[in-house]
């Protein structure tokens, strides 16, 4: 299976001290990739991850994002059906991340299954099956759409200046709802929206904090696994 299979590992596995395209070499004999035709694939994978005017570079002194892209190239130099991604953006930076998931919607054209892990909910939104999982076990699994309708409750989404001290008073007096910290708002799960709104209200100008706005959200990824993880429970999967 391995003429298959390309795996790219959370690690960083290249060699720091060969350049570009000696490492892309290096991987095409180990996968006894044919010498017929192989300058040809190598300059088509250079040109779909942009990484051309920097093949005679050494590793060693490309940055994070491109690091990440040849890690891609080297998984892709056999021509895999099936293309297996461990946490492929960790640590990069948002503009790199963004080309990274460009290149892989290239690679979906050409009918290549791309399995991957990631802990970033906004990628795996990009992803047509997802399972969600947590210390091993699968809380559930299915589209993202499916997903999304698996939560209990609705999401109330409140922006407000002192997130902290807001959050923290929510946290000891809200009875309606349960707050959860996401970035720089606080997200509100509730059965009950309207009623849990004026509460919100009423518990933050109680504390001397008015808020900015206040507003009903659909669920994204991250309040559903949240949810599951708060209950304590999975929930089904679907197909």
């Amino acid at each position: 299976m391995k003429e298959s299979i390309g795996y790219m590992s959370q690690r960083f596995g290249l060699y720091a001290d060969l350049t570009v395209l000696e490492n892309i070499h290096f991987y095409a004999d180990i996968y006894s990739v044919p010498k017929v035709g192989r300058e040809q694939t190598i300059a088509r994978l250079l040109s779909f991850s942009n990484l051309t005017p920097f093949k005679k570079r050494l590793v060693g002194n490309l940055s994070g994002g491109m690091k990440q892209k040849l890690g891609l190239v080297c998984a892709l130099i056999h021509t895999p059906r099936v293309l297996l991604l461990d946490e492929p953006t960790n640590g990069v930076d948002p503009v790199s991340r963004r080309e990274f998931w460009r290149n892989l919607d290239q690679l979906l054209r050409h009918k290549v299954t791309i399995l991957v892990s990631t802990a970033y909910m906004d990628e795996a939104e990009r992803c047509h099956r997802i399972g969600l999982m947590h210390k091993g076990k699968l809380l559930t699994s299915g589209s993202p759409e499916e997903i999304k309708q698996l939560m209990q409750g609705s999401i109330l989404q409140v922006f407000v200046s002192d997130l902290r001290r807001a959050f923290d008073l929510l946290r000891a007096q809200l009875a309606s709802g349960r707050p959860n910290l996401f970035g720089d708002r606080i997200h509100v799960v509730s059965k009950n929206p309207e009623r849990t709104m004026e509460e919100i209200r009423a518990v933050l100008q109680g504390g001397g904090i008015t808020p900015d706005r206040i507003r009903l959200m659909e669920p994204e990824l991250e309040d559903v696994f949240v949810s599951v993880l708060t209950d304590g429970q999975g929930l089904p999967s679907h197909g």
